[in-house]
């Protein structure tokens, strides 16, 4: 796999509470020079990489209900369409995790619809955050079905803020569950070029990744790379 390819499939990600103004600038930098798919910030960033992107191809994603899932659904579909009004062009939302365990399936419908119908208005991708780690099987592909159902364009592993990231085996049950045409993104602990090529493998058609940079310089050649914490 070409550099080229492979930065075009990573949403290059900056989520930290304790992220600096200096930081989201160095990963807006980073994005435009590698040509990563897009660069993934909290919604208070927004308006920065916005303002720092303009003129390049890279795109503002930002998270909404993050990184729990468990608040208003309206509060939900209201963070989405400010951030989308400030710049942002893709959504990642946290699904209500305690809806679909308690089976609410026409509440975790509605609490995923609302956002969908943001980004529907702006023309801008909704990917669903099931965090898998915190989640059976039959309930990851419960998830996957209503995520589909309502709309939205990926479906997503992991908030990297939990008690696990993306596996494998994940990726695989998500891309069976929703066939070819929805996009799956492998996201939480994929820190090395062998992990984001596993995924790929599996099925993902994104990768949300701190160490974007670390894994295109293995793929060029420069050796395995201490990259730090992952997303």
């Amino acid at each position: 796999m070409q550099a080229i390819t492979l930065a075009q499939l990573i949403d290059h990600t900056l989520l930290k509470p304790e992220s600096t103004i200096a930081q989201i600038e160095t990963l807006c930098a980073e994005a435009r020079e590698h040509g990563f798919m897009s660069v993934c910030v909290n919604s208070s960033y927004v308006p920065l990489a916005h303002q720092l992107l303009q003129g390049s191809a890279v795109k503002v994603c930002t998270v909404v209900g993050f990184p729990l899932g468990a608040m208003l659904s309206a509060a939900k579909a209201a963070e989405a369409a400010m951030a989308l009004d400030l710049g942002a062009s893709e959504i990642d939302m946290v699904l209500h995790i305690g809806a679909l365990k308690d089976d609410e399936i026409s509440t975790l419908h509605s609490d995923i619809s609302g956002v969908v119908a943001e980004c529907q208005l702006k023309g801008a991708l909704c990917k669903v955050i099931l965090e898998t780690a915190l989640l059976t099987d039959q309930e990851k592909v419960v998830a996957c079905r209503v995520a589909q159902n309502a709309g939205a364009d990926f479906v997503k592993t992991s908030t990297g803020f939990s008690n696990g990231g993306a596996t494998v085996a994940d990726i695989r049950l998500m891309r069976e569950t929703v066939g070819p045409d929805m996009g799956v993104k492998a996201s939480g602990g994929i820190r090395t070029l062998q992990d984001a090529l596993a995924m790929i493998e599996a099925g993902a058609t994104r990768i949300g990744a701190s160490a974007g940079v670390a894994i295109l310089k293995e793929l060029a050649g420069q050796g395995p790379i201490n990259s730090g914490e992952g997303y």
